[in-house]
């Protein structure tokens, strides 16, 4: 990599116009009140990279949230406990601090934080690749501010952390490691992986919204499984739970769901549903409780575990369709999803891709107004009736309208 000490030209040819010159005003502005403002964090990394990121960090040395609404021309956002502000700026998203200094009080807790300067945000960061920054103030605009070796490190490769006591203030940074050694096919330094092995018993410290927070960001990575498998090297993954494999066969899973997953799916849950699938159900539990998930999500780590139970069933090469759609039907569609790429039984797979890709979008003609005038009374008969008109629909015994009012005028004729 060249010595760099300005990215103006980095900022002009990679980032678009419109947002260069946003950063370019905004900073004009806050020079205008006597304040410096800084474009910091992953945005810079990238820039020096050559990656893609139009995540735009703001810091100034002032107070972040009057110049926020400066600058807002729509929907802003202020967090008063951290002086921060997201400020949506035409189709880009903006993240606005003034520049603080953080102490934690204890390992895992959330840090207090007072005002400071630049050298103390950026100290407070979690990697030294992280922790560089570009003036935007019209003076210096442009200007590479590298105080804790980032650009060295980015040269070299490293995940490096500021300090010794990184892991220990704060153990998610394990998980963020892992993550951002993988996605930039870097290594984690060494004097830093050592800290690391020795700060994984901190990871009790962390909450389970924090962990779930940085197993869904591993989630949307491109490659998620690369991550998992490092975290199941270094030890990570089986404190999340000692069940846990990052081995090869969640690999082939993930590479399969990215082949197969279904719209209107989220990839991201799909990867966690197979990341549990072979856990017994108690040690299931056990994880959606740890992680504290939202209740979408624990139903499909549910849903995944109790269709793997009806595997079984599901396997019986004599099921009509009707009875497999009854079998699927409720669950949720990554649930599904799970099962046809985990399952053991190569039938139940084959049952479970016949559900997915035609029974599930079965559905009748008639609708129960349409039952009503056929004189169904209002009442359970309404939902016996589309049952009835569905099953012939996904057995192939009825085909038209006119076979499903044929079928129900039969059904009344008997009832």
């Amino acid at each position: 990599m060249t010595p760099i000490t300005n990215l103006t030209d980095l900022i002009n040819q990679r980032l678009p116009a419109e947002l260069a010159g946003f950063m370019k005003s905004a900073g004009n502005m806050a020079a205008n009140g006597g304040e410096k403002l800084y474009l910091v964090g992953g945005l810079v990394r990238d820039l020096l990279l050559g990656e893609a990121n139009l995540d735009v960090d703001l810091v100034v040395e002032g107070d972040a949230v009057t110049l926020a609404r400066r600058l807002s021309t729509g929907n802003i956002t202020i967090h008063h406990r951290f002086n921060t502000a997201k400020l949506q700026w035409r189709k880009w998203t903006v993240d606005l601090t003034s520049a603080r200094s953080e102490i934690y009080p204890r390992p895992g807790a959330l840090p207090s934080v007072k005002p400071g300067k630049l050298a103390d945000d950026l100290f407070r960061r979690d990697f030294t690749i992280n922790a560089m920054a570009v003036a935007l103030v019209p003076q210096s605009y442009g200007q590479l501010i590298d105080l804790y070796g980032g650009l060295y490190d980015l040269e070299r490769r490293f995940v490096r952390i500021l300090h010794p006591i990184s892991f220990t203030d704060d153990a998610s940074r394990i998980w963020r490691a892992v993550r951002y050694e993988q996605r930039l096919d870097f290594q984690i330094e060494l004097e830093t992986l050592r800290l690391l092995q020795r700060d994984i018993p901190m990871l009790d410290n962390i909450s389970g919204d924090r962990v779930r927070y940085e197993l869904e960001c591993i989630c949307n990575e491109q490659l998620p499984e690369k991550a998992f498998k490092r975290a199941g090297e270094l030890g990570v993954l089986a404190k999340l739970h000692p069940s846990l494999s990052g081995n090869g066969w969640l690999a082939d899973m993930f590479d399969q769901a990215r082949r197969i997953s279904l719209s209107g799916q989220k990839l991201a849950d799909l990867y966690l549903a197979l990341l549990a699938y072979r856990l017994p159900d108690i040690d299931r539990e056990q994880l959606v409780s740890c992680l504290r998930l939202p209740r979408a999500l624990a139903r499909i780590l549910r849903d995944a575990g109790s269709i793997r139970a009806r595997l079984g069933e599901l396997a019986n090469t004599k099921l009509r369709p009707s009875q497999i759609y009854h079998l699927l039907h409720g669950y949720s569609s990554e649930a599904v999803t799970a099962n046809l790429l985990a399952g053991d039984l190569p039938p139940a797979r084959r049952n479970i891709q016949l559900y997915l890709e035609e029974l599930r979008s079965v559905k009748p003609v008639l609708a129960g107004h349409d039952l009503i005038d056929m004189g169904v009374t209002p009442g359970p008969g309404i939902g016996e009736a589309l049952k009835l008109i569905l099953d012939a629909r996904l057995d192939g015994t009825v085909k038209t309208r006119r076979d499903e009012e044929r079928l129900v005028g039969e059904w009344l004729a008997t009832n």
